[in-house]
């Protein structure tokens, strides 16, 4: 071969590898901009969780980190009530527990505040859901905060244009209350642990899940089905926009759905989204351990009256269908230890308390770790069966992780409540 059809030939490699830098390098800012949980700002992720420790035990920041109030609000002051924003967090970059270094929710450098601040300083569409808002913003046919049948459930969701993005599901009353600076929230703040009433005092979770297009309809429906607390029409909770089959299903929410039905879905990560309605009158975590193939579980969340004790296979459970075979057992976890310290994982008033609703499992194949809206409060059997949480809907997201599951079942290991 002659040494000009070398240089054609290498000419035309450089040419292709050129084209296909640039073509590369054009996908780039696409990829960086689709909507994505955040550990810190420029680091996104297939999801994260954190836990915030109770103020009781873990009171302040980690370390020399100062509070503040990047989404609005003022510090609230600690003789009102003692503050806790010390957490723990896992990610799909590291699934076991690590302590945070910052104070949850105040910079976009911890977790939960560069995700957030991702929706409340950009562009996305979003949806903020809260049954607690204490009429900042006032919902429509609720007092200061929605009971049954309004769904218990607290959190926001956010999407482009093409429909991707993710969900933050949060246990905090009253936070957040706006999804966006341009429609700032009134008379009260927006930033965790400066607002009145999010109650950083107790213990609370955060998990985070990046979506795609189909599973952004798939929480949708979800939503709807478990009856959540929004208002389509106030800019300061819900903007609407992109695919139609999104913005529709975005304009059915904030009503209380006459379904009862539970819907289980499958997500584009492997996750599981379970959604009850509030018209199934059946004990939430029984329900969980149901749709799991009946895998007993072990879970922590605001235990309080009226509390439904743990309970076995065996436990006689009147409020359940006659039709669906028996769950798994149900152990309420009401202490759990962090690096050497333990904690209560009780319900009620007092800094010492829970208000996180995680749980895993404790049997079968599948090491899954639960994040829920709902507390083990309501009954088992009798003429309540419709009380408490039993007659409210929400949602779970169920991860099949072993270092997560380890993880949690550390967290969350300590006293249980009686059967």
């Amino acid at each position: 071969m002659s040494n000009r059809s070398n240089r054609s030939m290498s000419a035309g490699i450089v040419k292709v590898l050129v084209a296909f830098s640039v073509l590369f390098a054009s996908a780039l800012p696409a990829l960086a901009d689709q909507p994505s949980p955040l550990l810190g700002k420029g680091r996104p992720v297939q999801w994260w969780f954190v836990f915030k420790l109770n103020s009781a035990v873990f009171p302040g920041c980690s370390g020399t980190a100062q509070r503040s109030c990047p989404f609005g609000g003022s510090v609230q002051s600690a003789t009102k009530y003692k503050f806790g924003q010390q957490y723990v967090y896992a990610s799909s970059d590291k699934a076991t527990l690590s302590a945070g270094t910052d104070c949850a929710g105040d910079s976009t450098d911890d977790p939960i505040g560069a995700t957030f601040g991702e929706i409340y300083s950009g562009s996305y569409y979003y949806v903020v859901w809260n049954d607690q808002f204490y009429d900042h913003p006032v919902i429509q046919g609720c007092t200061t905060e929605c009971g049954s049948p309004w769904g218990h459930s607290k959190g926001i969701l956010a999407w482009d244009e093409q429909g991707d993005g993710f969900i933050m599901q949060v246990s905090t009353p009253s936070w957040p209350g706006s999804g966006s600076s341009k429609h700032p929230r009134e008379d009260d703040g927006n930033s965790l642990g400066c607002v009145e009433d999010d109650d950083v005092k107790v213990s609370q979770h955060f998990f985070a899940l990046k979506l795609n297009h189909a599973d952004v309809v798939e929480v949708l429906n979800g939503l709807v089905n478990a009856s959540i607390v929004t208002d389509p029409n106030n800019k300061q909770l819900v903007n609407n926009g992109g695919p139609n089959d999104i913005t529709t299903l975005v304009a059915t929410l904030g009503k209380r759905s006459s379904s009862d039905t539970v819907q289980v879905s499958k997500l584009s990560s492997g996750v599981t989204l379970i959604s009850k309605s509030s018209g199934e009158h059946i004990p939430p975590w029984q329900l969980v351990s149901h749709e799991l193939d009946d895998v007993s579980i072990r879970a922590a969340t605001w235990w309080t009256k009226p509390a439904i004790p743990s309970t076995t296979q065996s436990t006689d459970i009147g409020c359940w269908p006659s039709s669906w075979h028996k769950p798994g057992a149900v152990q309420i976890a009401t202490g759990g230890t962090w690096s050497g310290t333990a904690f209560s994982l009780e319900g009620g008033p007092g800094g010492d308390r829970n208000h996180a609703k995680i749980g895993v499992s404790t049997s079968g194949t599948h090491p899954y770790v639960i994040f829920g809206d709902m507390n083990q409060q309501g009954a088992l059997s009798g003429e309540k069966c419709g009380s408490s949480q039993n007659g409210r809907g929400g949602l779970f997201f169920v991860l099949s992780d072993s270092d997560l599951h380890s993880a949690v079942t550390d967290l969350i290991a300590g006293d249980s409540a009686p059967e």
